[in-house]
């Protein structure tokens, strides 16, 4: 897997070079559809258009099912590719929809999020959310290439930025200590976000090829995704928050349960909570959803038998796996991000 930054206007056409496809389909969402297909579109042979929803709604079997007939119904082969045009919900639904059409065939990442283009793209994670649990059905399998235009940032509101953001603080937490004292210091819309998405994608891909499925090391990059991805689901039907907001929750509670298990000093705990207040806020959590929010942590996809599984910093910039979290733990952790600890 090749990942290349520069403009898709460079980027598609040498990807394409020399290579025979039978068949060419790009999947967008209606949002891409708009602002990024236009830039895509001339730089393409004839192809299919595949459109579905967009949002982590949307990231289900029914769209799977849309893409499948709509390749089916093209005729497409096992020489054909697909080009996922989109974030984070494109890219991997789309990827898991290629790498089990027909037992797998070719596909691209274009990844038109900061989230995506940080991390959802990079790695070769594909699946859908089902039955509520998020990514719950899916596949290891790596694009052929993944084609990063910073430029498509551009067509993005703040939060959304702001939401990927997340995942280039979570890489600097886990492995590089110097790019956090960085960061913490220049105010968001001063970043340098090319630098920024080339480090994030550097730091996932030399954890990614040392385990590429997922059996050690590569369980780093879920830092703040046990219990950021509970409260995620858990808010995905009621006031509905994006991605890397909840994974900035998720950050600072399995940054106080790494404290209080003597792996992060209370200065660490201080830092860290302080930048990402300062960047997301507040969220107003209720206390009353604590247990069902301490429930959906049973189905992280860490978890070993009955007992829930977490990446927590051993100090800034340096990151364990496989610490066992009880549901006290996650419960003090909740209660401190609300100030009720």
């Amino acid at each position: 897997m090749s990942v290349l930054q520069g403009s898709v206007e460079q980027l598609i056409p040498r990807y394409l070079e020399g290579k025979d496809y039978s068949a060419i389909a790009v999947i967008a969402d209606k949002n891409t559809r708009k602002h990024c297909y236009p830039k895509v579109k001339e730089l393409l042979p004839r192809h299919l258009l595949i459109t579905v929803q967009d949002g982590e709604e949307y990231k289900n079997l029914d769209s799977c099912t849309i893409i499948w007939n709509k390749l089916t119904e093209a005729e497409f082969d096992r020489h054909a590719l697909v080009i996922d045009l989109g974030g984070g919900v494109i890219g991997d639904m789309g990827g898991f929809c290629a790498s089990t059409y027909k037992r797998g065939i070719d596909f691209i990442q274009v990844p038109t999020t900061l989230l995506a283009q940080v991390d959802a793209s990079v790695g070769g994670k594909l699946g859908i959310d089902f039955q509520g649990f998020k990514n719950h059905i899916g596949v290891f399998t790596q694009p052929r290439a993944v084609l990063i235009d910073p430029a498509f940032l551009a067509t993005l509101p703040e939060r959304e930025l702001r939401s990927g953001f997340a995942e280039v603080i979570k890489h600097c937490l886990i492995r590089d200590r110097a790019m956090w004292n960085r960061i913490r210091r220049i105010e968001l819309e001063d970043m340098p976000l090319k630098e920024l998405i080339s480090h994030s994608v550097e730091t996932k891909k030399a954890v990614v090829t040392e385990d590429p499925t997922e059996k050690g090391l590569r369980k780093i990059l879920n830092f703040g995704h046990t219990i950021g991805h509970a409260v995620e689901t858990f808010y995905l039907d009621k006031d509905r928050l994006l991605h890397g907001e909840a994974i900035a929750i998720g950050m600072i509670c399995e940054s106080y349960i790494a404290y209080s298990k003597g792996m992060l000093s209370e200065a660490e705990l201080a830092e860290i909570e302080e930048y990402i207040f300062s960047v997301y806020g507040a969220v107003r959590l209720d206390p009353q959803d604590f247990p069902a929010i301490i429930a959906l942590t049973g189905q992280d996809k860490k978890n070993r038998g009955n007992s829930v599984r977490a990446a927590l910093l051993n100090g800034i910039g340096d990151c364990s796996y496989d610490i066992v979290l009880s549901r006290q733990d996650i419960l003090k952790s909740l209660k401190y991000y609300c100030g009720i600890l």
